[in-house]
This record gives C-alpha cells, structure tokens and sequence, in this order.
C-alpha cells in the first residue's frame, strides 16, 4: 500500500466526513452507519490518539454491522509538525463504502 499525504483543511472537508471524537467507538460505529445510510460512504477523520479508536470504528462497521455490504476503500495517513510545540502529530483518513 503506497502512503500519500492528506491535507487537513476546512475546505476539504465534505459532507461525508466524520471526525472521530474521544468518545466510545461503539457511539461513533452508530453515528458512521446512520450517515452511510444515506450517502453510502464515510470518511473517518483522526489524528493523534484518537486513531486507534477511527481504525476500531471502520472496523465495527465493516466486519460486524455491515458485514459483505461494506469495505475499506482507502486509507490514508500522514504526520504533520506542529508549528505550537514542533511536535509531530499524524492524522488518518479511511474511506468506508456501503455495497
């Protein structure tokens, strides 16, 4: 898999974004499969520590609650030095869609 960059703005960002809160991931499973049944896909947003709980959330949904109707289309991921403190902070991106 080849890693490409992913640009982090406001104007990329379109209706079928979700940004993963630190939250339960089961939460966010349900909030992902409520917007994938209208669009039929969903962009999961994380950076920092919350990436493990975007790749439990992508995973919930396309192996347990839509399980032969979904997949991962892409997968994306990135590090970017901040310019506050100079630290590095990576960020992913998955592309869930519905069959």
């Amino acid at each position: 898999m080849e890693l490409q960059e992913v640009e982090r703005s406001e104007n990329n960002v379109d209706k079928d974004s979700y940004f993963v809160k630190d939250e339960s991931v089961m939460t966010g499973a349900l909030d992902v499969l409520t917007a994938m049944d209208s669009s039929k896909r969903a962009v999961l947003l994380a950076k920092g520590n919350l990436i493990p709980n975007a790749v439990a959330i992508a995973n919930i949904v396309t192996e347990n609650m839509l399980k032969g109707n979904s997949k991962i289309e892409n997968i994306k991921l990135d590090s970017v030095i901040s310019e506050e403190d100079g630290q590095m902070i990576s960020n992913i991106e998955i592309i869930l869609t519905k069959n």
